[in-house]
């Protein structure tokens, strides 16, 4: 009997987790990342050499990989901020530039780096260029750039993508649709809603699939709420925002951590992006037509608030092994 194939979409700090968890599981993992990053060393070299963002392409890999600790710490090293031109740039950002601009294409790229790390599975960036993200707000104000939207003090009522260099609309990576199509779980984060999961969402072949794939899709519904993003959401508007957006209500199943984080545990100065923890509503889940997995997914350390990866792949496992077919 083959193992069953798990899709995890997203981006950020939060699928590496679950990632690096998985690759411990007998599943067929593989990952599809977002490319809208703007902000810090990604956006720099976005620009200088116009390829999508290496950032999260980075986490992902060294997650998926058997690599020594050694070896990731020396890929996950940021140059001093003294350092001129080179401040601030991880070394991993700099090599998948580098070979991005070799193979002429970040997807190549990727390709060759998951074989010289050893990668466990399938990474693919969601799109082979660089995306511009663009978030309209309740009041009508439109931003752009993904490192822009936190910084407007207005609800997000929706946001969308565009090729940065063109303005055209985003096309898919080869083979994320396949992957998707063929999938038995697709997991959903988890990470920032509207700057993490969203713009790999968006990207109009990959939420066409999601419409159409017979796998079963879970979200993995995020611990804290997130300033400029989902300030005061409960769990439930986590994922009516993610049905808006898709268009129709495809998600089967949302984890939702129940542990409660200490009071002023988180390091406010280190994790200054998250607020409070976010709210249960069961019954307006229920609304959502998601079925429920509710438990201790809570991982305590470094000041903040994380997902229990090994918890989180317990649960995808599970379902992926689940009989019970979707309708």
């Amino acid at each position: 009997m083959s193992n069953p194939k798990v899709v995890v979409i997203g981006g950020g700090t939060g699928i590496p987790v679950v990632l690096r968890a998985l690759r411990k599981e007998k599943v067929d993992l593989t990952a599809i990342v977002t490319v809208a990053d703007d902000g810090g060393s990604s956006g720099r070299i976005r620009s200088a050499v116009s390829i999508a963002p290496p950032g999260d392409l980075r986490n992902v890999l060294i997650a998926m990989s058997d690599m020594p600790k050694f070896y990731a710490d020396i890929l996950q090293y940021r140059f001093d901020q003294s350092d001129g031109e080179l401040a601030g740039h991880p070394l991993g950002n700099l090599i998948i530039a580098a070979v991005s601009e070799m193979q002429g294409s970040t997807y190549r790229a990727i390709q060759t780096l998951a074989q010289f790390f050893h990668v466990d599975g399938k990474i693919y960036p969601s799109s082979d260029a660089a995306l511009t993200l663009h978030a309209v707000f309740k009041d009508g104000h439109e931003v752009a750039g993904e490192s822009h939207i936190a910084g407007y003090k207005s609800l997000i009522d929706h946001v969308y993508l565009t090729q940065t260099s063109s303005g055209a609309s985003p096309i898919a990576s080869r083979n994320v649709v396949k992957s998707i199509m063929e999938a038995d779980t697709i997991v959903l984060g988890p990470g920032s809603l509207f700057t993490s999961i969203l713009p790999n969402i968006v990207i109009p072949e990959i939420c066409e699939a999601l419409w159409k794939t017979s796998a079963k899709i879970v979200y993995v519904c995020n611990i804290m709420t997130q300033r400029g993003e989902t300030e005061h959401f409960s769990d439930a508007d986590h994922v009516r925002v993610l049905h808006e957006h898709i268009g129709t209500k495809v998600i089967d199943t949302v984890l939702v951590n129940i542990e409660e984080v200490p009071e002023a545990y988180m390091n406010t100065n280190k994790f200054d992006e998250y607020l409070v923890q976010v709210d249960h509503d069961f019954k307006a889940l229920q609304e959502e037509g998601v079925n429920i997995i509710s438990n201790n997914f809570l991982e305590l350390r470094d000041g903040g608030a994380f997902h229990d990866g090994a918890a989180v792949a317990r649960e995808i496992v599970a379902l992926s092994q689940s009989k019970e077919v979707k309708l």
